[in-house]
């Protein structure tokens, strides 16, 4: 037990601190979401504390009364740090650290840190290392007496604390590389697009709340082997992987980052080359964690993350996900979506009906023609049967008779 308690000892004891400006059950859910994020970062929560504000305090995030509470709270429950459930800005955090004498970090701040610890492709790392730095540039000083407080933990993945002591200018150089490495990460991303594209074979786009059992699903359909954990951002890097319908139609399906309240700008600007397959893709699967109480709130901030990448007018599958914890089975609506399904990814239940649907959808795209080819144009069927679906062929003397189901993409190419 003593080897226990020794452990415990090393996890850093924090105190999650919110502001409710209109109300309060928001707030104590958003609170809940940061404990998870906290747990997943390594942290162990002691206590939460509320303060009813009309706005946040623009200097010290929460009032003197509360500052004084929470330094009692901190003393009492033997903390070691707190964690606002919002981003602070230098003058707060600084403010914050030196009324508290204890270290301060904000929701961005554990986000940026599970992010860096979970990145392992170069583009996840670069990405990563990109939002940090323009993070900490503004906060520089505020984080450097933060860190010699306690000596690392959470908030020193990723760049660590070497690269903080660098002078902004050196910072700001090593910005400008990620950028162009980030530019030239973008622009191979855009060929494989392109060439997508080209060969026409359609894309979907698994979106989604974290930890709605995305990475569940991929490898549910295609036996992707991406890592699947009951935590916030298990998947950080993107997985495409090709699924082959009843049909013989493909279909490439790309796993994305999964959303969050509150998701930081930095990291959406980061991400925005990994965020945008979702831009590209021809069908969104948006899928929802329906066991989860806040499920419709989740999918507000799906909603409201993809206009904010740009994403409009596509055609969406909402998949109300984890029925296989769900007591009463009801047939849950998105008005968002032009299909919702009940499905659990985890035992496979209402995935031949999701193929049905893809195949439905993919059917409507395309034309049916009717067409005798002869013998010298016989390339065109191999196009036909890479790209549509042959429904009959007959070898007659004037020439093959073709029917056949093609994407409009490649009508032009397969006439005689």
């Amino acid at each position: 037990m003593a080897e226990l308690y020794e452990n415990d000892e090393l996890q850093e004891r924090v105190i999650l601190v919110g502001v409710s400006m209109q109300d309060e059950d928001d707030t104590e859910e958003s609170l809940d979401e940061l404990k998870d994020l906290a747990d997943t970062a390594g942290a162990v929560t002691v206590a939460k504390l509320i303060q009813n504000r009309e706005q946040i305090h623009p200097g010290t995030y929460i009032g003197k009364g509360k500052i004084a509470e929470l330094k009692e709270l901190a003393q009492l429950m033997d903390a070691t740090g707190v964690i606002c459930d919002d981003e602070l800005s230098p003058a707060q955090l600084r403010n914050l650290e030196q009324e508290l004498d204890m270290k301060v970090m904000d929701r961005t701040l554990i986000i940026l840190d599970i992010f860096a610890a979970r990145a392992s492709t170069s583009e996840g790392k670069i990405q990563v290392e990109l939002a940090q730095l323009k993070y900490r540039l503004a906060r520089l000083v505020g984080l450097r007496s933060s860190l010699s407080r306690l000596g690392g933990g959470i908030g020193t993945r990723g760049p660590g604390e070497k690269k903080l002591e660098m002078d902004r200018r050196l910072i700001k150089d090593r910005i400008s590389q990620l950028n162009k490495e980030l530019a030239e990460v973008k622009r191979h991303r855009e060929v494989i697009r392109s060439r997508r594209s080209r060969n026409n074979v359609p894309v979907a786009a698994i979106v989604g709340y974290t930890n709605a059992g995305k990475s569940t699903l991929l490898n549910t359909l295609t036996d992707a082997g991406v890592l699947e954990e009951d935590k916030l951002f298990a998947t950080l890097d993107p997985t495409t992987r090709t699924l082959k319908l009843e049909s013989g139609q493909e279909v490439l399906l790309t796993d994305t980052v999964g959303f969050i309240r509150k998701l930081p700008h930095h990291l959406i600007e980061a991400f925005r080359s990994t965020l945008e397959e979702a831009k590209y893709a021809d069908i969104i699967l948006h899928v929802v964690d329906a066991s989860n109480p806040q499920m419709e709130k989740q999918m507000h901030v799906v909603y409201d993350t993809l206009s904010e990448l740009g994403v409009k007018d596509k055609t969406v599958i909402t998949l109300f996900n984890k029925q296989d914890k769900i007591q009463e089975k009801e047939r849950l609506r998105d008005f968002k979506a032009d299909k919702t399904l009940n499905i659990s990814a985890k035992q496979g239940t209402g995935l031949d009906e999701l193929k049905s649907v893809l195949e439905e959808i993919l059917q409507a795209r395309n034309v049916l023609i009717e067409r005798v080819y002869p013998y010298d144009k016989a390339g065109c069927i191999q196009l036909i049967r890479k790209y549509g679906q042959l429904l009959e062929e007959d070898y007659r003397p004037e020439g093959i008779y073709v029917r056949a189901y093609i994407p409009m993409e490649i009508y032009g190419m397969t006439e005689v």
